[in-house]
């Protein structure tokens, strides 16, 4: 990987020496330069990854360097160095933009911990900033969203298997996608002009399902007066896509098994067959042969139906995709919404990315739905999300009877701990789930000597 690059102004050459110094044996690639308007010139010259300024210099002093760099390049964190450590100048730096301060004489353990946490913001930012880029680039609202790699070989099967017209049964629990996966077989294939008409084979009774499907001339029965073109008509020269299609009625079954025989279609009430050249594609979230076994799917027509068999995995099973899709969702709801909702911050996005969803991706969407309606601001947060995702646990000190109670002291550093340990050692992240800001955070820690 490459090295991440440090700009270091400082007008106190002691100080910039031993800093850089400090900085390179960690492995970083460190700029120096001696006043403010020579890092201005560094930054017009070059690109860093953080910035790292005294406050107080002559000319162009720490708080310039500060509003220029959140002008030009606002994704680059910047830490104030000051000699003058006020809460008054920590507070203002912080409200113009600053990432943190360090306050002189700090300790070198201080300074890289403050770094480090620095340049991870600066990576989660630009590893969102790539996933909004992809996620831009794809125009089609039924493209499957993947940069894992089983989704993608499967989706290399189904563009393999597009133009062929034989019957295709897509296997996946509830919410992985079944149609969308449908969907893009169909938009790859040569019919792709034609109609994509989808079916949920277990939503009517066994009368409504087959009216449905096969339609009715007119006085076929009761209120039938006129005839109506069923929907696997409707899909003639496109693709048909039957949704939990171990789910239809017997007498309806026999009528699919028909029409993939002999490609045609008898309307209810009708004499004279109509032919149809639609393609089937199939779905279910259980196992067809358990299907056939059970009695509730035929057995002809399972292996008319099942030509080529594709399963899709569970989200659980294809967790890098988590991020991407949540900042597809995240765009799609803002956009839906009128929302200026950009970002997600790092712990709600690790919380949705430790998640093992039950509902796939519905429920991923639906997280990312309600987060969208909750925030005001532009960042969703964990204080969006539904609590069942995780949250920070208090412990509760249970000292044995003849043990003398911890202090309450013992017990905030024990719970700070405890924070830094969810939070990876991310000092913000740790502040945040407190409820605290990072220089109260940084006070505490001081005082009880972490």
């Amino acid at each position: 990987m490459t090295a991440a690059r440090i700009l270091l102004i400082d007008d106190e050459a002691i100080a910039l020496t031993n800093l850089s110094h400090v900085l390179r044996k960690e492995g970083y690639e460190v700029t120096t330069c001696r006043d403010g308007a020579e890092g201005l010139e560094a930054l017009g010259r070059d690109e860093y990854d953080l910035i790292l300024t005294d406050l107080k210099m002559p000319g162009v002093d720490g708080m310039d360097v500060l509003r220029e760099v959140r002008q030009r390049l606002p994704e680059v964190p910047v830490i104030m160095i000051t000699g003058h450590a006020s809460l008054d100048s920590a507070v203002a730096a912080m409200k113009a933009g600053a990432y943190h301060y360090l306050a002189k004489p700090f300790r070198l353990a201080e300074a890289r911990e403050v770094v480090r946490g620095a340049l991870e913001m600066r990576r989660v930012k630009r590893e969102n900033q790539e996933l909004k880029l992809h996620i831009e680039q794809l125009r089609n609202p039924h493209t499957l969203i993947t940069q894992d790699l089983g989704m993608q070989r499967l989706l290399e099967t189904a563009r393999r298997i597009a133009d062929i017209d034989s019957s295709v049964v897509i296997h996946g629990e509830s919410g992985t996608g079944k149609e969308l996966l449908a969907r893009y077989i169909h938009q790859n294939s040569r019919r792709a002009q034609g109609p994509f008409v989808a079916f949920n084979c277990g939503a009517l009774s066994e009368d409504l399902a087959a009216n449905e499907l096969f339609g009715h001339e007119k006085g076929a029965f009761t209120g039938a007066q006129g005839r109506k073109i069923g929907l696997i008509e409707a899909a003639h020269g496109g693709t048909l896509f039957l949704d939990e299609v171990a789910e239809l009625p017997m007498s309806v079954q026999i009528k699919l098994l028909r029409v993939l025989q002999e490609r045609e279609v008898l309307r209810v009430g009708a004499v004279e067959p109509v032919k149809v050249d639609a393609r089937i594609l199939a779905a279910s979230n259980r196992d067809l042969k358990e299907a056939v076994e059970a009695g509730r799917l035929r057995n002809d027509l399972y292996f008319r139906l099942n030509v080529v068999t594709m399963s899709l995995p569970p989200l659980r099973d294809r967790r890098e995709d988590i991020p991407l899709l949540a900042y597809f969702l995240l765009r799609k709801f803002a956009l839906m919404m009128d929302r200026q909702v950009q970002e997600i911050s790092p712990e709600a996005l690790r919380r949705l990315t430790e998640y093992d969803y039950p509902g796939n991706v519905r429920e991923l969407s639906n997280f990312i739905e309600r987060g969208v309606a909750l925030t005001q601001g532009d960042t969703l947060d964990v204080e969006h999300l539904p609590q069942h995702l995780g949250k920070l646990s208090v412990r509760v000190f249970m000292p044995q009877a003849a043990a003398t109670p911890a202090t309450l002291e013992a017990q905030e550093k024990e719970h700070i701990l405890h924070a830094l340990d969810l939070a990876k050692g991310n000092r913000s992240e740790a502040a945040r789930m407190l409820g605290i800001d990072r220089v109260s955070l940084w006070r505490k820690l001081k005082k009880l000597g972490l």
